[in-house]
C-alpha cells in the first residue's frame, strides 16, 4: 500500500477527465497501477502509448477488477446504471467506487440500485474541469490544479471511501467543495448545462439559415467564443440534458422570458431599457470575472 492506500485504480472510460487524473496521480506517485476499461480498442492503444494506464481491457470483467482498491467512471452519464449493474457481482469488497459526471441525483440512484451492497463505498463526485477535446488523447497534467472538485455524500456515505477519494483529487491539485446531489444538479443546470443549450441551439439557426454559407464566413472572434462549447461531444450532452431534464425545463422557461423582453425593447425601441439591461449584465458577468482571478 502507498500513502494513499490506492495500489489499482481501474478506469472506466479512458478520456479527457479519467485520463488527467490518471496522469497525475501517477506522476505523484499516489497509485502504483491503473487499469483501463474502455469500448474503444483504439483508444486504449493511444492511453497505452501514452502511459495513461498500465494495461487495458475491452470489458468489464473479474480480471480487470481484481484487487481494485478504486474503480472511477467516467463514462457519459447515461451509461452509469448499465456499467454499475455489469460491476456488481465482480467488485471485491473493499473497493470504492467513483464517477465523475456532472449529474450527481442521477448517480446516487444508479448506485445505490445496483450496487446496494457497495452503497456505502460510493461516492458521487464532480470536478469541475474539461474542454470540447474527449478520448486518452485529450488527456492532460494539471487539469484539476486549482479547479473545484464537488463531492455529493449520500445518506448512507462511508466516511472512509469519503477521505480517500478527496485525498486522490486533492493530490491532483483540485479544490474541494461539497454540497448535496439535489443543490449539485440546481446549479449545474444554470451554469453549464443550460448555456450548452443555448449554444446548440444558436449554432443550430444559423446552420439552418437560408445564408449559412455567408454567415459562417464572416462569423469572427464573436461566434467563436460564444459557440465554443457546441463543439462538445454531442452524445455526452445529450445525456447530460436528459438527466437533468427537470431543472433545465424550468431554466429554458425563464430564457424564453428574457428573450421576450429583449423583443419587446427591440419593438419600442426602447434604448433606456436595453443599456440598463446590458449594464446588469455586464456587473454579474464582471463580478464573476473579478472572482476568478
Amino acid at each position: 500500500m502507498n500513502k494513499l492506500g490506492i495500489n489499482k485504480l481501474v478506469l472506466i472510460g479512458v478520456g479527457l477527465i479519467g485520463g488527467s487524473l490518471a496522469l497525475d496521480l501517477k506522476r505523484a506517485g499516489r497509485v502504483a497501477e491503473v487499469v483501463g476499461i474502455d469500448i474503444d480498442a483504439d483508444n486504449l492503444a493511444r492511453a497505452l502509448e501514452r502511459k495513461v494506464i498500465d494495461s487495458a481491457h475491452t470489458g468489464i470483467h473479474a480480471a480487470a477488477l481484481a484487487a481494485a482498491d478504486v474503480v472511477l467512471i467516467a463514462t457519459p452519464v447515461g451509461t452509469l446504471p448499465a456499467i454499475c449493474q455489469s460491476l456488481a457481482p465482480l467488485l471485491p469488497a473493499h473497493t470504492i467506487v467513483s464517477d465523475v459526471g456532472s449529474t450527481k441525483q442521477l448517480a446516487l440512484q444508479a448506485f445505490a440500485q445496483y450496487l446496494p451492497q457497495h452503497y456505502p463505498q460510493c461516492v458521487a463526485a464532480h470536478p469541475i474541469a474539461g474542454s470540447d477535446r474527449h478520448g486518452a488523447l485529450a488527456a492532460q497534467f494539471g487539469l484539476f490544479e486549482g479547479k473545484k472538485c464537488i463531492l455529493c455524500p449520500h445518506e448512507a456515505q462511508d466516511s472512509g471511501s469519503l477521505n480517500s477519494v478527496s485525498a486522490l483529487w486533492q493530490a491532483a491539485g483540485a479544490d474541494l467543495y461539497t454540497l448535496s446531489a439535489a443543490e449539485h444538479d440546481a446549479i449545474f443546470a444554470a451554469v453549464s448545462h443550460l448555456p450548452h443549450l443555448m449554444a446548440y441551439a444558436y449554432v443550430h439557426q444559423i446552420g439552418s439559415a437560408d445564408q449559412r454559407q455567408a454567415l459562417l464566413h464572416f462569423a469572427g472572434s464573436g461566434f467563436r467564443d460564444f459557440t465554443r462549447i457546441a463543439a462538445s461531444h454531442p452524445a455526452i450532452w445529450a445525456d447530460i440534458c436528459l438527466a437533468n431534464r427537470e431543472s433545465l425545463q424550468d431554466l429554458l422557461q425563464q430564457q424564453q422570458q428574457q428573450l421576450a423582453f429583449l423583443q419587446q425593447c427591440l419593438q419600442q425601441q426602447d434604448a433606456a431599457a436595453l443599456r440598463d439591461y446590458f449594464q446588469a449584465a455586464k456587473a454579474v458577468r464582471d463580478e464573476w470575472q473579478q472572482g476568478q482571478s
